[in-house]
């Protein structure tokens, strides 16, 4: 096949770009300078410019690109960085692939678990209402900026990602180092719900969309079994061998994170269930396999 991607200097892009060429599949990667080798295009998510030629061609489109939540502390700059950079991007993205001719069969957009806010205790699954707070209403109009794709009847699916285990980069990546030195431990009470999927069934569960043809609309990407923050931090002691007795109480992070400190305390429950019914089989399902999966 050949696949365009938004996104692919990322930790997911970089990945399945690395797993589509393995098997053989051609790739065509957007980004925002001059295109300086074959496999390049340009676009420009702010000007809403997506060159055309670049789409051409391609049997699938994944738009993974946006500016990392947790990168920076959440000013009101910043917060319209991320609102930004998701939304600007996946309309230009979705209009650019409508207007082709022929278009492709779908449409991937990146989207996060963040939809749902806070669950507690409670299980959710693709069929549950958005919360409520910042990213909730990120996700729902970043979702909802899939539309002119949609509407020219591209299959259009936006991947609800959890927390990816990877120890290179992302959430995770950061949490490697702090755990290995033995400074690790439960963030707050620990009772929160943590969403994980290792980097490996995260790829493997975009090309399971790309090849399945019945998946469309929401589809939760995290593992299927959710444990909360203290259960998380027992498994890093485990896999790495280390104490996990440093925990990090809820005003400490609120005084270090300000308002990203609320999601990262939040709990959030979340089960892949059209993943599941679709047939996709995880790889590494439980939290010390993905862990060890991450190690270098």
């Amino acid at each position: 096949m050949r696949i365009a991607l938004t996104g692919s200097s990322g930790l997911i892009g970089k990945a399945l770009v690395r797993s589509l060429h393995a098997d053989g599949h051609d790739t065509v990667r957007f980004v925002r300078r001059e295109p300086a080798a074959p496999d390049e295009a340009r676009w420009d998510p702010r000007a809403g410019y997506v060159d055309p030629a670049g789409l051409r061609g391609c049997d699938a489109v994944v738009h993974l690109a946006g500016a990392g939540v947790g990168d920076h502390r959440w000013t009101a700059a910043y917060k319209k960085e991320i609102r930004d950079s998701r939304i600007l991007g996946t309309a230009a993205v979705a209009r650019a692939v409508a207007a082709l001719d022929v278009p492709p069969a779908v449409l991937v957009c990146g989207s996060a678990i963040g939809y749902y806010g806070d669950t507690g205790d409670r299980p959710v699954d693709e069929d549950a209402p958005a919360g409520r707070g910042f990213l909730p209403s990120v996700c729902v109009d970043w979702e909802a900026a899939a539309a002119p794709a949609r509407a020219a009847g591209i299959r259009t699916v936006s991947a609800r990602t959890g927390l990816v285990v990877a120890g290179d980069g992302g959430a995770w990546g950061k949490l490697f180092p702090i755990f290995r030195a033995g400074l690790g431990g439960r963030l707050g009470n620990g009772r929160q719900y943590w969403s994980y999927i290792a980097l490996h069934d995260e790829v493997a569960a975009l090309r399971h969309i790309i090849d399945t043809p019945s998946l469309t609309g929401p589809v939760n990407l995290t593992a299927p079994e959710p444990l909360t923050n203290r259960e998380v931090t027992a498994a890093m002691g485990r896999v790495l061998h280390r104490p996990t007795v440093c925990a990090v109480p809820a005003p400490a992070m609120r005084l270090a994170l300000g308002e990203f400190a609320g999601d990262v305390l939040g709990s959030q429950r979340v089960l892949p269930a059209r993943l599941l019914e679709s047939g996709f089989a995880f790889r590494y399902p439980g939290i010390d396999e993905a862990i060890r999966a991450a190690l270098p």
